[in-house]
């Protein structure tokens, strides 16, 4: 199998092309404005070291080079293989909080890393100690929905990270329990299979019956932990594409948001599970241990095996094609212009 780590690149060979049109209008104008000065055998006699191919060729080489470090950039890969093996774990759906209030910051300084992108990183992290388990992506803000189904394909979980942002949701605000039965819809109907949610959120919520989803999914067997991501003293809420200006109210005053935690130690309780700040050093090691205590059912995982790299085939491609280019003179060659390779010299 071969493919490409960065296919997008690949358009860049267009210019190839480009260079390509370049020349052949170049020397199209060329031969234009010589024939103002005569006849074309007339005007080669007085330039005797100019070459007619070597240009070409010289133009040949150079887009060569230039296609192969483009596919070079590309990064090609070959080999890679689609594996699958019998491993033992559990389902986990992570429901992860897109509101606008997670644009606030994580910490007491307003300026502070925001609330978002203290999410993403647990996440990230979060996702590498699942290990053997599926994994699946519910975000929510006023309503919910699924972002990735459950699979045991870890390198497309992550290429969501960096796409969550409160855009994604049209309707605002923090719906808990719609997060909770969007995540619980989302396993599988193997009743054999441990389960459990994740929520990633900074406990704020607008819609309520929340604490009922929880309890719901615990009489479904389903563990429910919680992540808070936040500070208790508040921090405003940052205008999307307004930097420096924060969310007012009707009344013109700056919207402060805080994290509930007392909410997210009831909503751990009522499923069975834990709560845990995301700014505290033990969150993942304290969420891994609880975790751990679901027991692993067996399933088959796909995994895919990392292709070779084949980019310095092309590095090299490019610098030979480079290296000749420099050689090659724009001049005739002496030596070759004494061999006549079209017309036969007549015998005295």
């Amino acid at each position: 199998m071969f493919d490409f780590a960065n296919p997008h690149l690949l358009y860049l060979l267009a210019t190839c092309v480009a260079v390509a049109v370049l020349f052949a209008l170049a020397r199209a104008s060329r031969r234009r404005k010589l024939r103002r000065f005569g006849r074309q055998e007339v005007i080669a006699s007085l330039m005797p070291e100019a070459s007619r191919y070597k240009a070409a060729i010289k133009i040949v080489l150079e887009i060569i080079a230039l296609a192969a470090i483009v596919i070079v950039l590309a990064r090609p890969r070959a080999g890679q293989k689609e594996q699958e093996a019998r491993v033992d774990g559990i389902e986990v759906m992570i429901a992860f909080d897109v509101s606008n209030s997670m644009l606030a910051s994580a910490s007491d300084d307003p300026a502070g890393i925001s609330r978002l992108d203290r999410s993403r990183l647990v996440l990230e992290k979060l996702i590498d100690r699942l290990h053997n388990d599926k994994v699946g992506l519910v975000i929510f803000a006023g309503d919910a929905k699924t972002q990735l189904p459950l699979t045991t394909d870890f390198y497309s979980a992550k290429m969501y990270l960096n796409e969550l942002h409160p855009g994604m949701m049209a309707n605002q605000g923090t719906d808990i329990s719609g997060a909770i039965n969007m995540a619980m819809n989302g396993f599988s109907p193997d009743e054999n299979t441990q389960k459990a949610i994740i929520l990633i959120t900074d406990s704020e919520d607008h819609e309520g019956e929340a604490i009922d989803a929880v309890r719901l999914a615990r009489e479904n067997g389903i563990q429910v932990n919680i992540v808070g991501v936040g500070s208790a003293k508040g921090a405003p809420i940052p205008m999307p594409g307004h930097k420096g200006e924060y969310m007012r109210d009707m009344q013109g005053n700056v919207v402060t948001t805080s994290i509930n935690e007392e909410l997210g130690r009831q909503l751990a309780e009522a499923g069975g599970g834990i709560y845990v700040n995301a700014a505290s050093g033990s969150a993942l090691e304290d969420l891994d241990e609880r975790l751990n205590t679901l027991e692993k059912s067996e399933f088959n995982r796909v995994s895919y095996s990392a292709g070779a790299e084949q980019f310095p085939t092309f590095a090299w491609i490019a610098l030979i094609m480079l290296v000749i280019d420099l050689l090659v003179l724009e001049r005739k060659i002496g030596w070759l212009d004494q061999i006549n390779f079209f017309t036969k010299k007549e015998k005295k």
